[in-house]
């Protein structure tokens, strides 16, 4: 009996990390859509909490005592409910398939960085109205609290393993990973190429570029 290949890198899809709360991670994801749709470049869509990142009682992003997952849903200010919110969502709607995934996570985001809709239950719901989503299921799904939390569990986890520290994060198939943030929108197919080649190409120079960020 052989041992299970293991997946070659290059077919392997390039995770990118995101809170909904972020208009960078939006731009993040509407890039990667654009590739995934255009150029068919796999993608993963992968959750990290930019508050959990944040608290104060996590001075070492890599060991979180507090847990954006484990907090009730009414716990915190505003910003805390609705990222929870959007992040459970999420997990809900992506029980239905990787393109209700998509679906959902680009109407919520839209509806949060384009029509400033606040992320609560009205604008989830509706988010899931113009992903096509199975209302009824993506209402049972929602009740399903527990594993749904769970799910959400194991990617706050590997976000944290990984050292995920702002959104967009992009982990490629190599394994080379970076928080990319640009200022513009991209919806077109050319643009989006040019910028992820310049992406890699940064990634992987043996300049061992860190940060570059322009003075305002």
């Amino acid at each position: 009996m052989t041992a299970p290949q293991a997946t070659p890198p290059a077919t392997r899809p390039t995770q990118v990390y995101f809170d909904f709360l972020c208009p960078f991670a939006w731009r993040g994801v509407e890039l990667a859509d654009v590739l995934r749709r255009e150029r068919g470049l796999p993608f993963r869509l992968r959750h990290y909490s930019l508050l959990q990142g944040n608290h104060p009682e996590n001075p070492d992003r890599k060991a979180p005592t507090w847990w954006l997952h484990e907090q009730p849903a009414e716990g915190g200010n505003a910003a805390q409910q609705a990222s929870l919110r959007a992040f459970l969502a999420a997990q809900a709607a992506a029980r239905q398939g990787e393109g209700a995934a998509w679906a959902f996570t680009l109407a919520l985001f839209r509806a949060k960085h384009e029509r400033q809709s606040e992320l609560d239950e009205q604008t989830v719901r509706v988010a899931a109205r113009e992903a096509g989503l199975d209302l009824t299921r993506f209402e049972d799904d929602l009740a399903d609290d527990r594993t749904l939390r769970e799910a959400l569990a194991a990617e706050l986890r590997d976000a944290a393993a990984l050292g995920v520290f702002g959104t967009p994060t992009f982990v490629l198939p190599d394994g080379n990973a970076a928080y990319l943030r640009f200022s513009g929108l991209i919806r077109e197919a050319q643009a989006a190429q040019a910028l992820w080649n310049l992406y890699g190409e940064v990634l992987h120079s043996g300049a061992g570029i860190e940060t570059i960020k322009r003075p305002r």
